[in-house]
């Protein structure tokens, strides 16, 4: 987030690991954890919610295809968008308080539930869905080229149950569909993240995303889009290879169980094998 917002005028990160060292500098070790009640608050619910619609949407679409997986995925990333687009905006501001042009002697927002209440009492609903066309924009293809992708890698490379080497296998594609699904949307994410962050100094640069990517543009070319790309693509593979293989464990283990005889894994592939 703060290598996509920063001043391209007076950039204070030359880069991801710079980055890293300043906050541990300037803010000690908590500084890297700024921001992290929001996703704490929201991720269960957007994780239970992403599986549970991709699941229930291929079952109606009916036929295990890579074109219903991408479209399950996708229909997963729009709904939840409801949750995503508010905790990712506290997550921007509370990330940005006290950093550059941005930096107030006193703190606007004691933590995330603070930061929303606060913005709803001064903007409202709107105020809190700021980000929200972008944020649909980025997550429904996202999630489809995620879903799609872990579909992909597991078949290729022969997920079952009852092979020694499954955990590795599916950390592996879990990872591996966090770097694609990413790569498929980042420069709305920098778009969204710039506009979640408009305001915050007491001024306003855009009117919009389309003002926004011109603006962003004219002001730093092309690679504006590509800002803060590795760092969320160092995030993105072991925080999806935990989130798919956990997932996709727990349901082969409550079905082994028998627990559940009428659950059947979304995220699983569904083709002729024990998985």
């Amino acid at each position: 987030v703060r290598l996509q917002v920063q001043n391209v005028e007076k950039p204070l990160y030359r880069g991801t690991f710079h980055c890293f060292q300043s906050i541990i500098k300037q803010e000690s070790a908590f500084g890297l954890y700024k921001g992290i009640g929001s996703p704490m608050m929201g991720l269960t619910f957007i994780n239970a919610l992403v599986f549970g619609v991709q699941g229930n949407t291929l079952r109606a679409l009916g036929k295990d295809t890579p074109l219903n997986q991408f479209l399950a995925g996708s229909a997963a990333g729009a709904i939840q968008c409801v949750i995503c687009c508010p905790m990712e905006l506290a997550k921007t501001r509370m990330q940005l308080q006290g950093t550059g042009e941005y930096k107030l002697k006193t703190k606007n927002y004691k933590n995330s539930l603070d930061c929303l209440i606060k913005i709803y009492q001064k903007e409202g609903l709107r105020g809190i869905n700021r980000g929200m066309v972008s944020t649909f924009i980025r997550e429904t293809p996202s999630f489809g080229f995620y879903f799609l992708t872990y579909d992909c890698m597991t078949r290729y490379l022969g997920c079952e149950a009852e092979d020694s080497y499954v955990i590795p296998k599916l950390l592996f594609s879990g990872g591996m569909s966090g770097i694609v699904s990413w790569l498929s949307t980042y420069p709305m994410d920098v778009i969204k993240s710039r506009l979640q962050a408009d305001g915050v100094g007491g001024i306003t640069q855009y009117s919009g995303i389309l003002d926004c990517v011109r603006k962003s543009y004219q002001e730093e070319g092309w690679r504006v889009f590509t800002r803060g790309l590795t760092s969320t693509l160092l995030r993105a593979f072991p925080v999806n290879a935990a989130t798919f293989a956990t997932v996709t464990v727990f349901l082969m283990y409550m079905k082994s169980e028998d627990n559940l005889p009428e659950c059947e894994p979304g995220p699983v592939i569904h083709q002729p094998s024990s998985l």
